[in-house]
């Protein structure tokens, strides 16, 4: 796909979508940015692909969390946690990446987002109650730390696995899940966009102008999702963010 005008528009319309589904569910939008651009972009290797997600997916954490600090919704004391454990695992996830082969990569990618929209709906409603009135922060350390290595990994910033996780081994309330998830990840997406850009895969015939497009569209749709997240019920951004996941999984599969 060239980067021309019809080009452009469609990131643009890509990335204000993904972001204010991301946003919604809390997810920062790369568990559906990531495979669309392997759908879109068969010829693309991992990094090159990956980065880009990333840098959309940092503008999107951003957005999304300065709109969630307004609302009041962020535990920023454990998200500071959550997110400084998963920071080593983002940058060797980003460092990785580059070197596994495209094919490979796609079938990781099916399978993990395959594998967490089953658990997903296994799951539905079920929450861990929070221990003696508190959140048990070690078990979410220990969580963040594999999760900052498979998010960077995939690209796909790592909300899709911190929201079941803060919701069901955390007992955190949905909608306060939603935005501390997105607050962490911006913490892990920019250690892995800012190891992206050390090893220089930001230029131009890697994927530059994508990355810019895309953040700025999905910086935009943040904001979107964040006003559109108070009128949404729990149990409605649980079932939205495991379909989405499904259908992904589903169609890069048919793909591969």
């Amino acid at each position: 796909m060239t980067f021309d005008t019809e080009t452009i528009a469609f990131l643009v319309v890509l990335g204000v979508a993904v972001g204010a589904l991301g946003t919604l569910v809390g997810a920062g939008g790369g568990f559906l940015l990531a495979p669309i651009l392997l759908l879109v972009y068969p010829h693309d290797n991992p990094q090159t692909l990956t980065s880009i997600s990333l840098a959309a997916v940092f503008a999107n954490s951003v957005s999304g969390s300065v709109a969630y600090l307004r609302q009041r919704r962020v535990d920023i004391r454990n998200g500071l946690i959550f997110g400084a454990c998963g920071v080593p695992g983002a940058v060797i996830g980003a460092i990785a990446v580059g070197h596994v082969p495209r094919r490979a990569f796609d079938v990781s990618m099916a399978a993990t987002l395959g594998a967490v929209a089953i658990w997903l709906a296994a799951n539905r409603g079920r929450r861990a109650p929070a221990q003696d009135g508190s959140v048990p922060v070690a078990r979410g350390a220990a969580f963040s730390v594999v999760v900052g290595f498979v998010s960077s990994f995939l690209g796909i910033g790592g909300g899709v696995f911190h929201v079941p996780i803060l919701v069901m081994a955390l007992g955190y309330p949905t909608h306060t899940a939603t935005a501390t998830s997105h607050f962490v990840l911006a913490l892990m997406s920019g250690s892995a966009v800012a190891t992206h850009a050390v090893q220089g895969v930001y230029h131009v015939g890697h994927g530059l102008r994508r990355a810019l497009v895309l953040a700025t569209s999905l910086a935009v749709g943040a904001q979107l999702g964040a006003r559109v997240s108070v009128r949404v019920p729990a149990l409605a951004i649980e079932r939205l963010l495991a379909v989405a996941l499904a259908v992904v999984a589903v169609r890069l599969a048919v793909a591969i």
